[in-house]
């Protein structure tokens, strides 16, 4: 696999992880009730966005690939 293909599949990984993180947050904010699940969803959420956020900056510092 060449590695533009490979930055391709990390960065819809990351885009993956940053939908999910949204899905937690609204899980967390409108459905749970108890302060545990609240906590927890939105302590994963949070972290994922922050992983996700690094990765897409590595990805995008890191510049274009060469052929």
């Amino acid at each position: 696999m060449s590695p533009a293909m490979m930055k391709m599949w990390i960065s819809f990984i990351a885009m993956g992880m940053m939908f999910l993180s949204a899905v937690f947050i609204y899980l967390s904010r409108y459905k749970f009730k108890k302060r545990f699940f609240r906590i927890f969803t939105a302590f994963v959420a949070y972290g994922l966005m922050i992983y996700a956020g690094i990765i897409m900056m590595l990805l995008i510092f890191s510049g274009p690939t060469p052929d």
